[in-house]
């Protein structure tokens, strides 16, 4: 689950009891960086920043799947070199112990020097379809898991389908996956996530074999 409500507040930790104290131990939350804070880490204080906003995220425990480090469409990288230099300076500022997740919504960002900081410091660079997007962006894993932010408002079955021809093999390699629809009040965006994983099951390797043995001789 991701907390929309942790990037525009800290959680205390107070509320972070009630949130682990909800849901089961199998249940993982993605707590979305403070937005303020997340920038400064990026544009000026790293260390400062990333101890500010890591100081009680020991409060969840193995409850936390990951921090999620988002970006907006009006943060460009810099042709020059500096915003490289600014990325390494936020990774090397942040805990290896917290599993980290970037999410640039700008084009400029989607490049090979972008790609290669990540996977250096293991971090996880987030996939995002947005509803105007014209071809599906591409899977890169740069940590160990993938990050998937599907944003349209809906999907076909055959696009579901699409989608999860294209994450199975990043499965069948080790990579672990978080996909998450747009939420919206008719909570087609769980419904959406139940179509997934079931389609998820159908494109395993072995299940297929599987079935066709099952099946005998054509």
């Amino acid at each position: 689950m991701e907390l929309n409500n942790t990037f525009y507040q800290r959680p205390t930790e107070e509320r972070i009891g009630v949130w682990c104290a909800a849901v089961p131990p199998e249940f993982r939350f993605i707590v979305k960086a403070q937005r303020g804070a997340s920038l400064r880490a990026l544009m000026t204080t790293p260390e400062e920043s990333v101890a500010w906003l890591t100081e009680r995220l020991n409060g969840f425990g193995e409850r936390l799947g990951a921090v999620l480090f988002r970006l907006p469409k009006n943060i460009h990288r810099r042709p020059d070199g500096t915003s490289d230099a600014a990325l390494a300076r936020l990774l090397a500022s942040w805990p290896r112990t917290i599993p980290l997740v970037m999410e640039f919504l700008h084009a400029s960002w989607h490049v090979d020097e972008t790609f290669a900081t990540l996977r250096e410091a293991g971090a996880v660079l987030c996939t995002t379809e947005l509803p105007d997007s014209e071809v599906p962006p591409d899977i890169r894993a740069t940590g160990l898991g993938l990050y998937l932010r599907l944003r349209r408002l809906d999907y076909t079955i055959a696009e579901l389908a699409a989608w999860a021809a294209r994450i199975q093999p990043f499965l069948d390699a080790g990579h672990p996956a978080f996909v998450f629809f747009r939420h919206d009040e008719s909570g087609r965006a769980a419904e959406l996530a139940r179509e997934l994983t079931a389609l998820m099951g159908r494109t395993d390797p072995e299940r297929r074999t599987s079935d066709r043995r099952n099946q005998g001789p054509a």
